[in-house]
């Protein structure tokens, strides 16, 4: 049984696949990884681009979804590997050796391994890592509680054992991720930090498209996991804290 499945989610996604999936290969680990292709039947050259990099796709499937966390939730049930993480397209590893190391630490049996994420533009230049372009900083000891002010960790850089894992709510069309590793992390016993960032994280995703259903969203999950009073309290810290933030970097959040 591999011990990592990576799941990649398409659709329409001509313009930043091959940089995934280069990433994924170049890192070599083939015997240790279950690669996993989910694409939302595509009309533009996505499908032609997965076909010609068929060999190093262990599992692939092209059809219509209800949306990314369906995709997602499919990705998840072909998956084999022990462990789950999500690197979507236009996203990519964050250095050439981060699957070693990666599967190096997972050696630890964690039941959740987290990193740091390096935010880049469509051209793939780093504009930073996440913990400095946003107010999010990455704790030494991560706990589900962690997540009361938000997305604390970038999904792309969570990796869960699958055993562990639900699926995602549907009903939940742009913040389901943030209910999910909740989730998961209340599941888990043992849960490490990487010593090195995981991903390149494309920036300009569905949640930032559309911000205002997005914390919608994220109000409504964190008020299910901290409670109504606990919830108002912890945004009103949230707004706080975004405009000191925004204030020191001259009125840009990121």
């Amino acid at each position: 049984m591999p011990k990592l499945s990576i799941i990649t989610i398409t659709f329409q996604a001509e313009a930043y696949l091959e940089r995934t999936l280069k990433s994924v290969v170049e890192q070599g680990c083939a015997d240790e990884i279950d690669y996993v292709v989910v694409d939302g039947a595509s009309k533009d050259r996505t499908l032609e681009i997965i076909e010609a990099n068929k060999q190093h796709i262990q599992q692939f499937i092209s059809e219509k979804d209800k949306g990314i966390y369906d995709a997602m939730n499919k990705g998840m049930q072909l998956a084999k590997g022990d462990y789950l993480l999500f690197l979507n397209a236009g996203d990519t590893f964050a250095s050439a050796t981060t699957l070693k190391n990666i599967l190096q630490e997972l050696d630890q049996n964690p039941d959740v391994l987290y990193g740091e994420a390096v935010f880049v533009n469509n051209d793939g230049e780093s504009i930073g890592l996440r913990s400095e372009a946003t107010p999010h900083k990455l704790p030494a000891s991560l706990t589900w509680k962690d997540f009361r002010f938000g997305m604390l960790i970038c999904h792309q850089a969570f990796i869960s054992k699958r055993n562990i894992s639900p699926l995602f709510n549907l009903s939940y069309k742009l913040s389901s991720d943030i209910d999910w590793e909740i989730q998961v992390l209340k599941k888990s016993q043992t849960i490490l930090k990487s010593n090195a960032p995981i991903c390149n994280y494309l920036m300009g995703g569905a949640s930032v498209q559309n911000l205002k259903r997005s914390w919608n969203e994220r109000y409504d999950v964190l008020k299910s996991h901290f409670g109504l009073i606990p919830n108002i309290v912890n945004h009103l810290i949230i707004v706080l804290r975004g405009l000191i933030f925004a204030l020191k970097k001259q009125g840009k959040y990121w």
